[in-house]
């Protein structure tokens, strides 16, 4: 009796034991993962809260993205952000993505001044986002332009006949699903886009017209889906200086920010909310497998994001 219960008080003692050391380990990790997140971001959270210039980058394929548009609004509303620098460099995307981020561009002009810098490129929906800023400045090489609207789709009737598929189909109309990639386009099809591409090109023409000193037949007269050099782009008025993030700044000096601020990079929630699970986290992974990106990073990085486009589109390269 006297060893069992000696055995007993050893078991309670090592289970003791194990419990401290399970909850040792993990508040070392718990600890670790937060000196972690504090290197990567602590100095990112710290100037945030004091006076600065906030960058937002908007690269890619556009599409209505809710937490760019939630970014935006954010630095709307932060009192410690002076101005504000878009760093633009897209070919374009999707219209109504576009358009959501021009409304809310414009909804953020109007609490602090906003610059538009142009990298590489800033055409069709890009340029779309440029136009909302107050003054846009690009590289002498950057390409420009692209005013204009499109919807593309396949046709899979030729590969059917090879392959011997038919379908059959019951529908409530004629325009039903209509243009479909599986049975020939008609007229009365390609009339039915035509209608909405040129309602959509209409307004693209008009916003132009009201946020570039153009007129509207000036503005026709460019978009014809042309593009064009930083330099001619200049010349033609569809942007407003030409340069990179110091003549941004030197813009945003004019309209009263301080041009000693320091520009800090604002990233969507999603980057930033999470060390473990975050997009760069994802990125460094695939990176170690030998891929460019992980994910929907692969895919936007490959160009492969705009294969799944819906709707009318205004990009430069479908």
């Amino acid at each position: 009796m006297a060893t069992t219960a000696d055995d007993l008080i050893d078991r309670r003692r090592l289970r003791r034991k194990l419990t401290f050391w399970r909850v040792a380990a993990l508040l070392v990790a718990a600890i670790a993962i937060v000196g972690t997140t504090m290197a990567l971001y602590g100095t990112e959270f710290a100037g945030k809260s004091v006076n600065h210039i906030a960058k937002v980058r908007i690269e890619g394929t556009i599409l209505e993205d809710e937490a760019l548009l939630t970014l935006l609004d954010d630095i709307s509303k932060a009192p410690t952000v002076k101005g504000v620098i878009l760093s633009i460099d897209s070919p374009g995307g999707t219209t109504a993505g576009g358009e959501a981020i021009f409304d809310a561009v414009r909804a953020l002009a109007a609490t602090k001044p906003v610059v538009a810098q142009v990298g590489t490129l800033a055409a069709s929906a890009g340029y779309m986002i440029a136009s909302a800023t107050d003054h846009i400045v690009a590289r002498k090489t950057s390409i420009v332009g692209s005013i204009g609207v499109l919807a593309q789709f396949p046709n899979f009737t030729g590969l059917m006949d090879k392959v011997g598929i038919t379908l059959d189909q019951v529908k409530s109309s004629p325009l039903k699903a209509e243009p479909s990639p599986f049975n020939p386009t008609t007229d009365e099809e390609r009339a039915m886009l035509r209608s909405m591409i040129m309602d959509s090109y209409d307004w693209f023409v008009g916003l132009v017209a009201d946020r570039r000193p153009l007129t509207r037949p000036q503005v026709l007269a460019l978009a014809d889906g042309s593009v064009f050099t930083g330099r001619q782009a200049l010349d033609k008025k569809l942007v407003d200086g030409l340069g990179g993030e110091k003549e941004a700044i030197a813009w945003l000096s004019s309209k009263g920010v301080s041009g000693t601020l320091e520009v800090i990079e604002w990233k969507p929630k999603d980057d930033e909310s999470s060390w473990l699970f975050s997009r760069a986290t994802a990125q460094a992974v695939g990176q170690l497998i030998g891929l460019p990106g992980a994910g929907g990073e692969f895919l936007r990085e490959s160009g492969g994001d705009r294969l799944f486009l819906d709707g009318l589109v205004s990009v430069w390269h479908p």
